[in-house]
């Protein structure tokens, strides 16, 4: 019987069908453009696949008409993703079309094919072949005991602070003995290259790697071992990758190697969608491809199959304005979209208004008959997603955060929660425990064993049993000092309840319990986040009469909801949403410093501006019929408002594209027109006040407030909806709601209707 992946002995086959031959029918169904991409398979090739153009279905086409040309055998081909779920999709498809043998392919992650081979190649690097893989917590743990061993205080120069630099090393393909000392600066005086060398030195002891060892160690057996190179390049006819903005040096470096002997390389990606520099990813290496690769053919994929033309030309027109691009336009696939409705943009007040306005939009889109599973708010950063979650839970419409928890079910947010709860109600000993050495104060198991003990034999809250335990000798010195401190410092935050506006009181218990400064030095992307979410909770304080309240109004928050609704609104961040799509899109908090992200300028420049505009172009790119694009004029921070201009983007986006609006009487129902469109990115605001406004202690004072409510005035609060007014006191309202029943409340919190 023959092999039916017996190879063809011409290098270059046709896909045509010999007359008196069957056709091709995998081919069937491509536009022209994918046809090309499929059928072009020998010598290196960039396929730049815009968003919504079925780069998926041409990677798999590909793989099969390989296969079924009998260009190569299954094992021949290797085919790389970033994610296992992407595997498993493309796996999948190609067994559909070709039957089983689709198992004796070569495909995976990187991580996973990285595995594969160091397991065959193990001792050659100094390893055995069952060595483990240690996650994150294992790594941290190993380099605190290295820390400790050389004499580092880990808490100025953080064990997470050397791991990001270790890593951004193994994204780059830098052993130890690759690694410019020039670079070796910043961390512990300049020890992080000795410290990496040890950490290196301790994983082959321990016979582990970490996820960058995996390519790493590929890297040095391919340049140490010809031979073994040698074998891979031959057995590897045809490689492909998806995702190829998203490589690393390291990554690229593998592929590179790999695919010396045959040439046959075809990388899938859209330099417009490179979003991810700040884990390593490279744009340079799909913008350099035909400088790399000699000889290489580009082919363009633009026709979308997804969004409108008015979505698909905004998007354009933006991502336009980027000059380190390849260039493409996308365009209305034959026999897809019409025009659609234009992109809308509106201006807003504040943030409060805007998540209103968002959610108000959803309702009126549900009434209509959208599915909530449909639509999506894309936040820039995490922090901005908690005005949405609480409009959403007042007005009860369901919603899940995808790519990570709810706001106030961050790790951040339950510790300063925690710290808060312990000043307002000493007798809460799940709080205080939670906080007692968070960050760090020396105090371990035994001292809080202890601490439990003597609060059951004498029947009373633990913190009151921590400070009774201090006046006696059974703690050693050095926790007996920091347990005493930290109870002098909660009894003094709690004297302050009173006298301190409560937004103030919150950050100075965050800052001065250290716990700021723990995620400050940790000098992380994911400690910034934590950060700026800190930043977020102390600003929702504002909107509270006190920190009970708010903990009450939180307490209620957490309660609510996990809904069994299959049909619930998306929330996630931009960068959570690549790859995915939508019907309808809202974009809210698109103003300068927000997006684009101040920290993107400051530190990466006009690099850091394109990345933030590619951002942009993902978000637009979501969405299948409708975008909703939104920014305030003022955000409050830290008790102040602060103007706010609209983001650069809002005005590159073709005109032509866009349905602009603002709103009048924004507040408090002002009389005449608060005009909130900017116009673009040089004009400024003409709205009233400037740019800061002294807010008096945690109110907020509008024309429509100071005594401005009469008994039977229709209003508007926040978190109880809509109501009347059934007495009025002085700044005190009685209030009659429609669904939150009647409720005494400062009128500060209240609009007009």
């Amino acid at each position: 019987m023959s092999d039916p992946f017996e190879l063809n002995d011409d290098p270059a086959p046709s896909a045509a069908a010999a007359p008196g031959q069957p056709a091709a029918p995998w081919l069937d169904g491509l536009n022209p453009e994918q046809r090309l991409a499929v059928e072009t398979t020998e010598g290196p090739v960039l396929v730049l696949s815009g968003a919504g153009t079925g780069k998926t279905r041409v990677l798999t086409t590909r793989l099969a008409h390989i296969l079924m040309t009998r260009r190569a055998r299954p094992w021949e081909c290797l085919a790389v993703t970033f994610t296992n779920k992407a595997a498993r999709e493309m796996r999948e498809r190609i067994a559909a079309m070709i039957g089983p043998v689709a198992e004796s392919l070569w495909l995976g992650t990187f991580h996973s094919l990285g595995v594969r081979l160091l397991r065959r190649h193990a001792e050659a690097v100094g390893l055995q072949s069952n060595f483990t893989i240690l996650d994150t917590d294992d790594q941290l743990r190993l380099l605190k005991q290295i820390m400790e061993a050389n004499g580092i205080d880990a808490k100025k120069w953080p064990a997470q602070s050397l791991l990001a630099l270790i890593q951004r090393w193994k994204d780059r393909g830098l052993s130890p003995a690759d690694v410019n000392a020039a670079e070796d600066t910043g961390f512990a005086a300049g020890r992080a290259l000795a410290l990496y060398a040890e950490y290196q030195s301790r994983l082959r002891v321990l016979n582990a790697v970490d996820f960058g060892d995996l390519l790493l160690h590929c890297l040095t057996l391919f340049r140490a071992d010809a031979e073994v190179l040698a074998r891979y390049q031959q057995q590897f006819r045809y490689i492909l990758v998806d995702e190829y903005q998203d490589t690393n040096v390291a990554q690229y470096l593998w592929l590179r190697l790999l695919a010396m002997k045959h040439k046959n390389l075809c990388c899938v990606g859209d330099d417009d969608q490179s979003i991810y520099s700040w884990r390593g990813a490279e744009v340079g290496n799909i913008l350099r491809f035909e400088h790399d690769f000699p000889g290489a053919k580009v082919v363009r994929l633009e026709s979308n199959y997804r969004s409108t033309a008015r979505i698909l030309a905004a998007a354009s027109g933006l991502i336009g304005h980027n000059a380190g691009r390849l260039g493409k336009t996308l365009r209305p696939g034959a026999g897809h979209a019409a025009d659609g409705e234009k992109v809308s943009v509106r201006g807003v007040w504040d943030g409060e208004e805007e998540a209103r306005y968002v959610v108000e939009e959803i309702e009126a889109l549900q009434r209509a008959g959208h599915p909530l599973q449909g639509m999506a708010i894309l936040v820039r950063a995490s922090f901005q997603m908690r005005e949405f979650e609480e409009r959403l839970i007042t007005t009860g419409v369901p919603y899940r955060v995808i790519g990570g928890p709810r706001f106030y079910e961050r790790l951040e947010i339950r510790d300063a929660l925690a710290y808060f709860r312990v000043v307002v109600q000493p007798s809460d000993g799940l709080a205080f425990e939670r906080i007692v050495n968070t960050p760090k104060r020396g105090i371990g198991p035994a001292t809080l064993q202890a601490m439990h003990v003597l609060a059951r034999r004498q029947e009373v809250p633990l913190m009151e049993a921590a400070r009774r335990l201090c006046e006696t000798d059974e703690l050693k010195a050095k926790a007996r000092t920091a347990l005493g401190g930290l109870i002098e410092d909660l009894l003094r935050w709690r004297s302050l309840l009173d006298g301190m506006p409560h937004p103030e009181l919150a950050k100075t218990i965050l800052d001065e319990s250290g716990y700021t400064e723990m995620w400050q030095r940790e000098r992380t992307p994911e400690a910034e986040g934590r950060l700026e979410n800190l930043k977020e909770l102390v600003r929702a304080l504002e909107e509270y009469e006190s920190l009970a309240a708010f903990l009450e109004h939180v307490s209620l928050v957490m309660e609510n909801d996990e809904r069994a609704e299959a049909d619930r609104v998306n929330v996630m961040t931009l960068h959570g949403a690549k790859g995915l799509e939508f019907d309808v899109v809202f974009l809210p908090g698109w103003e300068e410093g927000v997006f684009p992200h101040q920290r993107a300028l400051d530190e990466s420049g006009l690099q850091g501006l394109e990345e933030e505009r590619r951002l942009a172009y993902v978000g637009l790119t979501r969405a299948r019929r409708r975008v909703f694009i939104s920014h305030a004029a003022n955000r409050r921070v830290y008790n102040q408002w602060q103007s706010s201009l609209p983001s650069r983007f809002i005005g590159e986006i073709p005109p032509e594209a866009v349905e602009r609006s603002g709103q009048t009487g924004l507040y408090g129902g002002g009389t005449g027109e608060a005009d909130v469109w900017g116009g673009g990115a040089g004009e400024r605001w003409r709205q009233r006040p400037p740019t800061l406004i002294d807010a008096p202690s945690w109110r907020t004072v509008t024309p429509a407030q100071s005594g401005a409510f009469r008994v039977g005035d229709r209003v508007f609060h926040q978190k109880f909806g809509y109501g009347r007014v059934n007495a009025v006191d002085d700044n005190k309202l009685e209030i009659a709601f429609d669904k939150a029943g009647t409720k005494k409340v400062i009128d500060s919190f209240v609009e007009i209707a």
